[in-house]
């Protein structure tokens, strides 16, 4: 077994972190089971799962006040569970029952909360930033000191649209944070191979937006990077770039075979870098939980996503009325 990276004090309390864990073992343990959903049939279309990066959307969503948005792309189970969206909805949302959020007719990729202020999931590479811009906008309009997290990966970050809205948010000082959750592969091609600059923040600095690289293997120097880059929009100094750089453990979507790597690379990283065993670490050397402590968490965890899939599979199909409703706004 690799060696574990050593554990640095922190400023959280052994509370926070405890929350930390449990919040990125919902994710994997929700992911994995949708996994095997999908497997088994009960989940049809496109499946693209967020195993490896949950360190990313917990450390934002530990920066981020009520009433905050945030709107992503496909690789989006992660960022719902995060911002508080039901396990029971989002999972009958994946096997397109009535009970899911968008009651069955969304899927993967196309699932919302208004109540979560979570602005989907968006199947088009790249979409989903300008409307983020246009988010932050409506909250600059209205003055409520609101930011909007506007989540993107490493591919989407060379389309051609990311940049129209830079330019934008930074003319109109927009509150908003691009997220570029780089986990180095896009679909399959490494970033070496398709982005021109060794790293992707810096291509703000054209349109005059500050940004930074953050492990986005570790939850605590997320949530620190996240609380700079929303006291920067809260200030009204316009958007802020956050470049997290980290890895998911499967292939890009369930039809991927990520060929496109070795094994052993990934091993590597699950076993040196796997951010939920980073504060498991912490947990067990600070002294805020034991082993049984961390089983006890993990059985609890188990628990809510066996039941997210028994909700699932008891929820009905939605009824054929269902094609005419919600067309229009």
């Amino acid at each position: 077994m690799a060696a574990k990276r050593p554990a640095k004090k922190t400023n959280v309390s052994g509370d926070e972190l405890t929350q930390y864990y449990r919040d990125m073992l919902l994710i994997r343990r929700f992911e994995e089971k949708a996994g095997q959903l999908y497997g088994m049939g009960l989940i049809g279309g496109f499946c693209h799962l967020y195993i490896g990066q949950e360190a990313v959307v917990v450390g934002l969503e530990a920066a981020a006040e009520e009433g905050d948005k945030r709107v992503t792309s496909y690789r989006d189970h992660g960022h719902m569970l995060a911002c508080g969206m039901d396990p029971n909805g989002v999972m009958a949302e994946l096997t397109g029952r009535e009970g899911g959020y968008s009651k069955g007719k969304g899927g993967s990729m196309h699932m919302f909360s208004k109540e979560k202020h979570f602005y989907g999931g968006h199947g088009i590479v790249g979409a989903q930033v300008p409307i983020g811009a246009g988010l932050a906008f409506a909250d600059k309009y209205k003055g409520n000191g609101r930011v909007t997290f506007t989540y993107f990966g490493d591919g989407a970050a060379n389309q051609g649209q990311v940049y129209e809205t830079f330019n934008m948010a930074a003319l109109w000082d927009l509150p908003v944070i691009f997220v570029i959750e780089n986990n180095q592969y896009a679909m399959g091609t490494a970033q070496q191979r398709s982005t021109s600059t060794p790293d992707i923040h810096t291509r703000g600095e054209a349109f005059g937006i500050p940004g930074e690289a953050v492990d986005g293997m570790d939850v605590l120097a997320v949530k620190e990077a996240g609380e700079r880059a929303v006291a920067h929009c809260r200030k009204g100094k316009g958007p802020y770039i956050l470049e997290i750089k980290t890895y998911r453990y499967r292939g890009h979507s369930m039809s991927d075979p990520a060929k496109y790597r070795t094994r052993e690379e990934v091993q590597k990283m699950r076993e040196e870098r796997d951010a939920i065993d980073h504060v498991r670490q912490l947990l067990i050397e600070g002294k805020h939980a034991s082993e049984d402590d961390l089983k006890a968490i993990d059985k609890e965890i188990k628990a809510v996503v066996n039941a997210s899939a028994d909700f699932a599979k008891e929820s009905p199909l939605p009824a054929l009325e269902e094609l005419w409703t919600d067309i229009y706004a």
